[in-house]
């Protein structure tokens, strides 16, 4: 699968650009500012229906303007796909495939994998729970449609359940049978999600610790110098998810939210058995994080049976020319298709790029 051409209409900061990409690699290169993110975060769009960098669509629409159109021309399986995405202000996205409209934006999901590197994959660490969580969900949710459905209505139930909790409290009142309805409805789904998550991380882990040993060019698998773990954390490990709820009543009533379930799942980051997050320099937490991208582009792409699109932004930033390297070599393997690439240096990128020996496009962005 690659990506043809692109057109943006009142995207961020263009009025109006069109690209045609090549097969194989895109550099987007230029100053700060001029827009090399936008692009990626409009392909990014094109997959998701949403943007990677921020999730309010209006601000995406270009200042002084009221709408934003983006146009994708795809191959797939050696078919073109047209994919429009567009929002005016004051109503909801507009998502279409060949000229028809998505009655639920959900079903585009999975149809034309993206991943994307970026530093703001920092918030992976830096951030809270959420953020990994999500992360994990995105990546099962993409070949797994019941998932995603599940997720959904874990979400839909979770938030109905504590605005029933705030009206107990704003009045002074309180139904357990109301209460059990919707405990029942989320052990329902929640445990449904935890054992997917566990199955799943089963799975990514080994991925996940071979891209890293790649990374910094270690074979012999026995070699610890960085041994980084991904651990699982979940309430469910250890208790049954209606216990759970049951037990945390009190608690729940008293904060006006639910504390127990699996929208408290984390992922633990490890460096030799130590936090990255406190104890990683900032080389080595960027070579984790580029390693959790790229096991997540070998299991969607095993899952999918569809090779993604890799977005690389701003990518050679922070690592040394040793780790530059073994990523180059990793990213020339025949097993990665189209790649776009975004870099403040032209002459750094062509030189790297023209060692892949591949068909490639420069485009200098002012």
């Amino acid at each position: 699968m690659y990506l043809k051409k692109i057109t943006l209409v009142n995207f961020k900061n263009f009025s109006s650009k069109t690209l045609d990409f090549d097969e194989k690699i895109n550099c987007l290169v230029g100053n700060n500012g001029v827009g090399k993110t936008n692009i990626l975060d409009a392909i990014y769009q094109l997959s998701y229906t949403k943007g990677y960098f921020n999730s309010v669509a209006s601000q995406s629409i270009k200042n002084g303007t009221g709408f934003f159109v983006i146009d994708g021309n795809f191959n797939r399986e050696e078919r073109e796909e047209l994919i429009n995405c567009s929002l005016k202000k004051g109503y909801k996205k507009i998502v279409k495939r060949n000229g028809k409209e998505y009655e639920r934006l959900s079903d585009h999901f999975g149809l034309l994998p993206v991943i994307i590197i970026s530093p703001a994959d920092s918030n992976l660490i830096a951030e809270g729970s959420d953020v990994r969580r999500k992360f994990i969900d995105s990546i099962i949710s993409l070949n797994d449609r019941e998932y995603l459905h599940q997720l959904i209505s874990y979400n839909k139930i979770l938030a109905q359940r504590n605005s029933l909790l705030k009206y107990f409290a704003a009045n002074h009142t309180f139904d357990q049978t109301n209460i059990d309805i919707y405990n029942e409805q989320l052990v329902e789904f929640g445990v449904r999600i935890f054992e997917k998550r566990k199955v799943f991380l089963s799975d990514f882990i080994p991925i996940f610790k071979k891209r890293y040993k790649q990374i910094l060019g270690v074979i012999d698998t026995d070699d610890n110098f960085e041994n980084v773990s991904l651990s699982y954390k979940s309430q469910l490990e250890n208790s049954e998810f209606l216990d759970l709820l049951n037990s945390s009543i009190d608690r729940d009533r008293l904060l006006q939210y639910t504390t127990a379930g699996i929208h408290k799942d984390d992922l633990k980051f490890s460096l030799n058995d130590y936090s990255i997050k406190k104890y990683g320099s900032q080389g080595q937490q960027k070579s984790f994080l580029i390693a959790l991208k790229l096991a997540q582009f070998d299991f969607v792409k095993q899952q999918s049976q569809i090779t993604p699109i890799l977005l690389l932004d701003d990518i050679f930033d922070k690592l040394d020319d040793n780790r530059v390297g073994h990523l180059l070599n990793l990213v020339n393997d025949k097993n990665f298709g189209q790649i776009f690439i975004s870099d403040t240096h032209p002459e750094r990128t062509e030189e790297i790029i023209k060692k892949t020996e591949q068909s490639y496009k420069m485009f200098v962005l002012n």
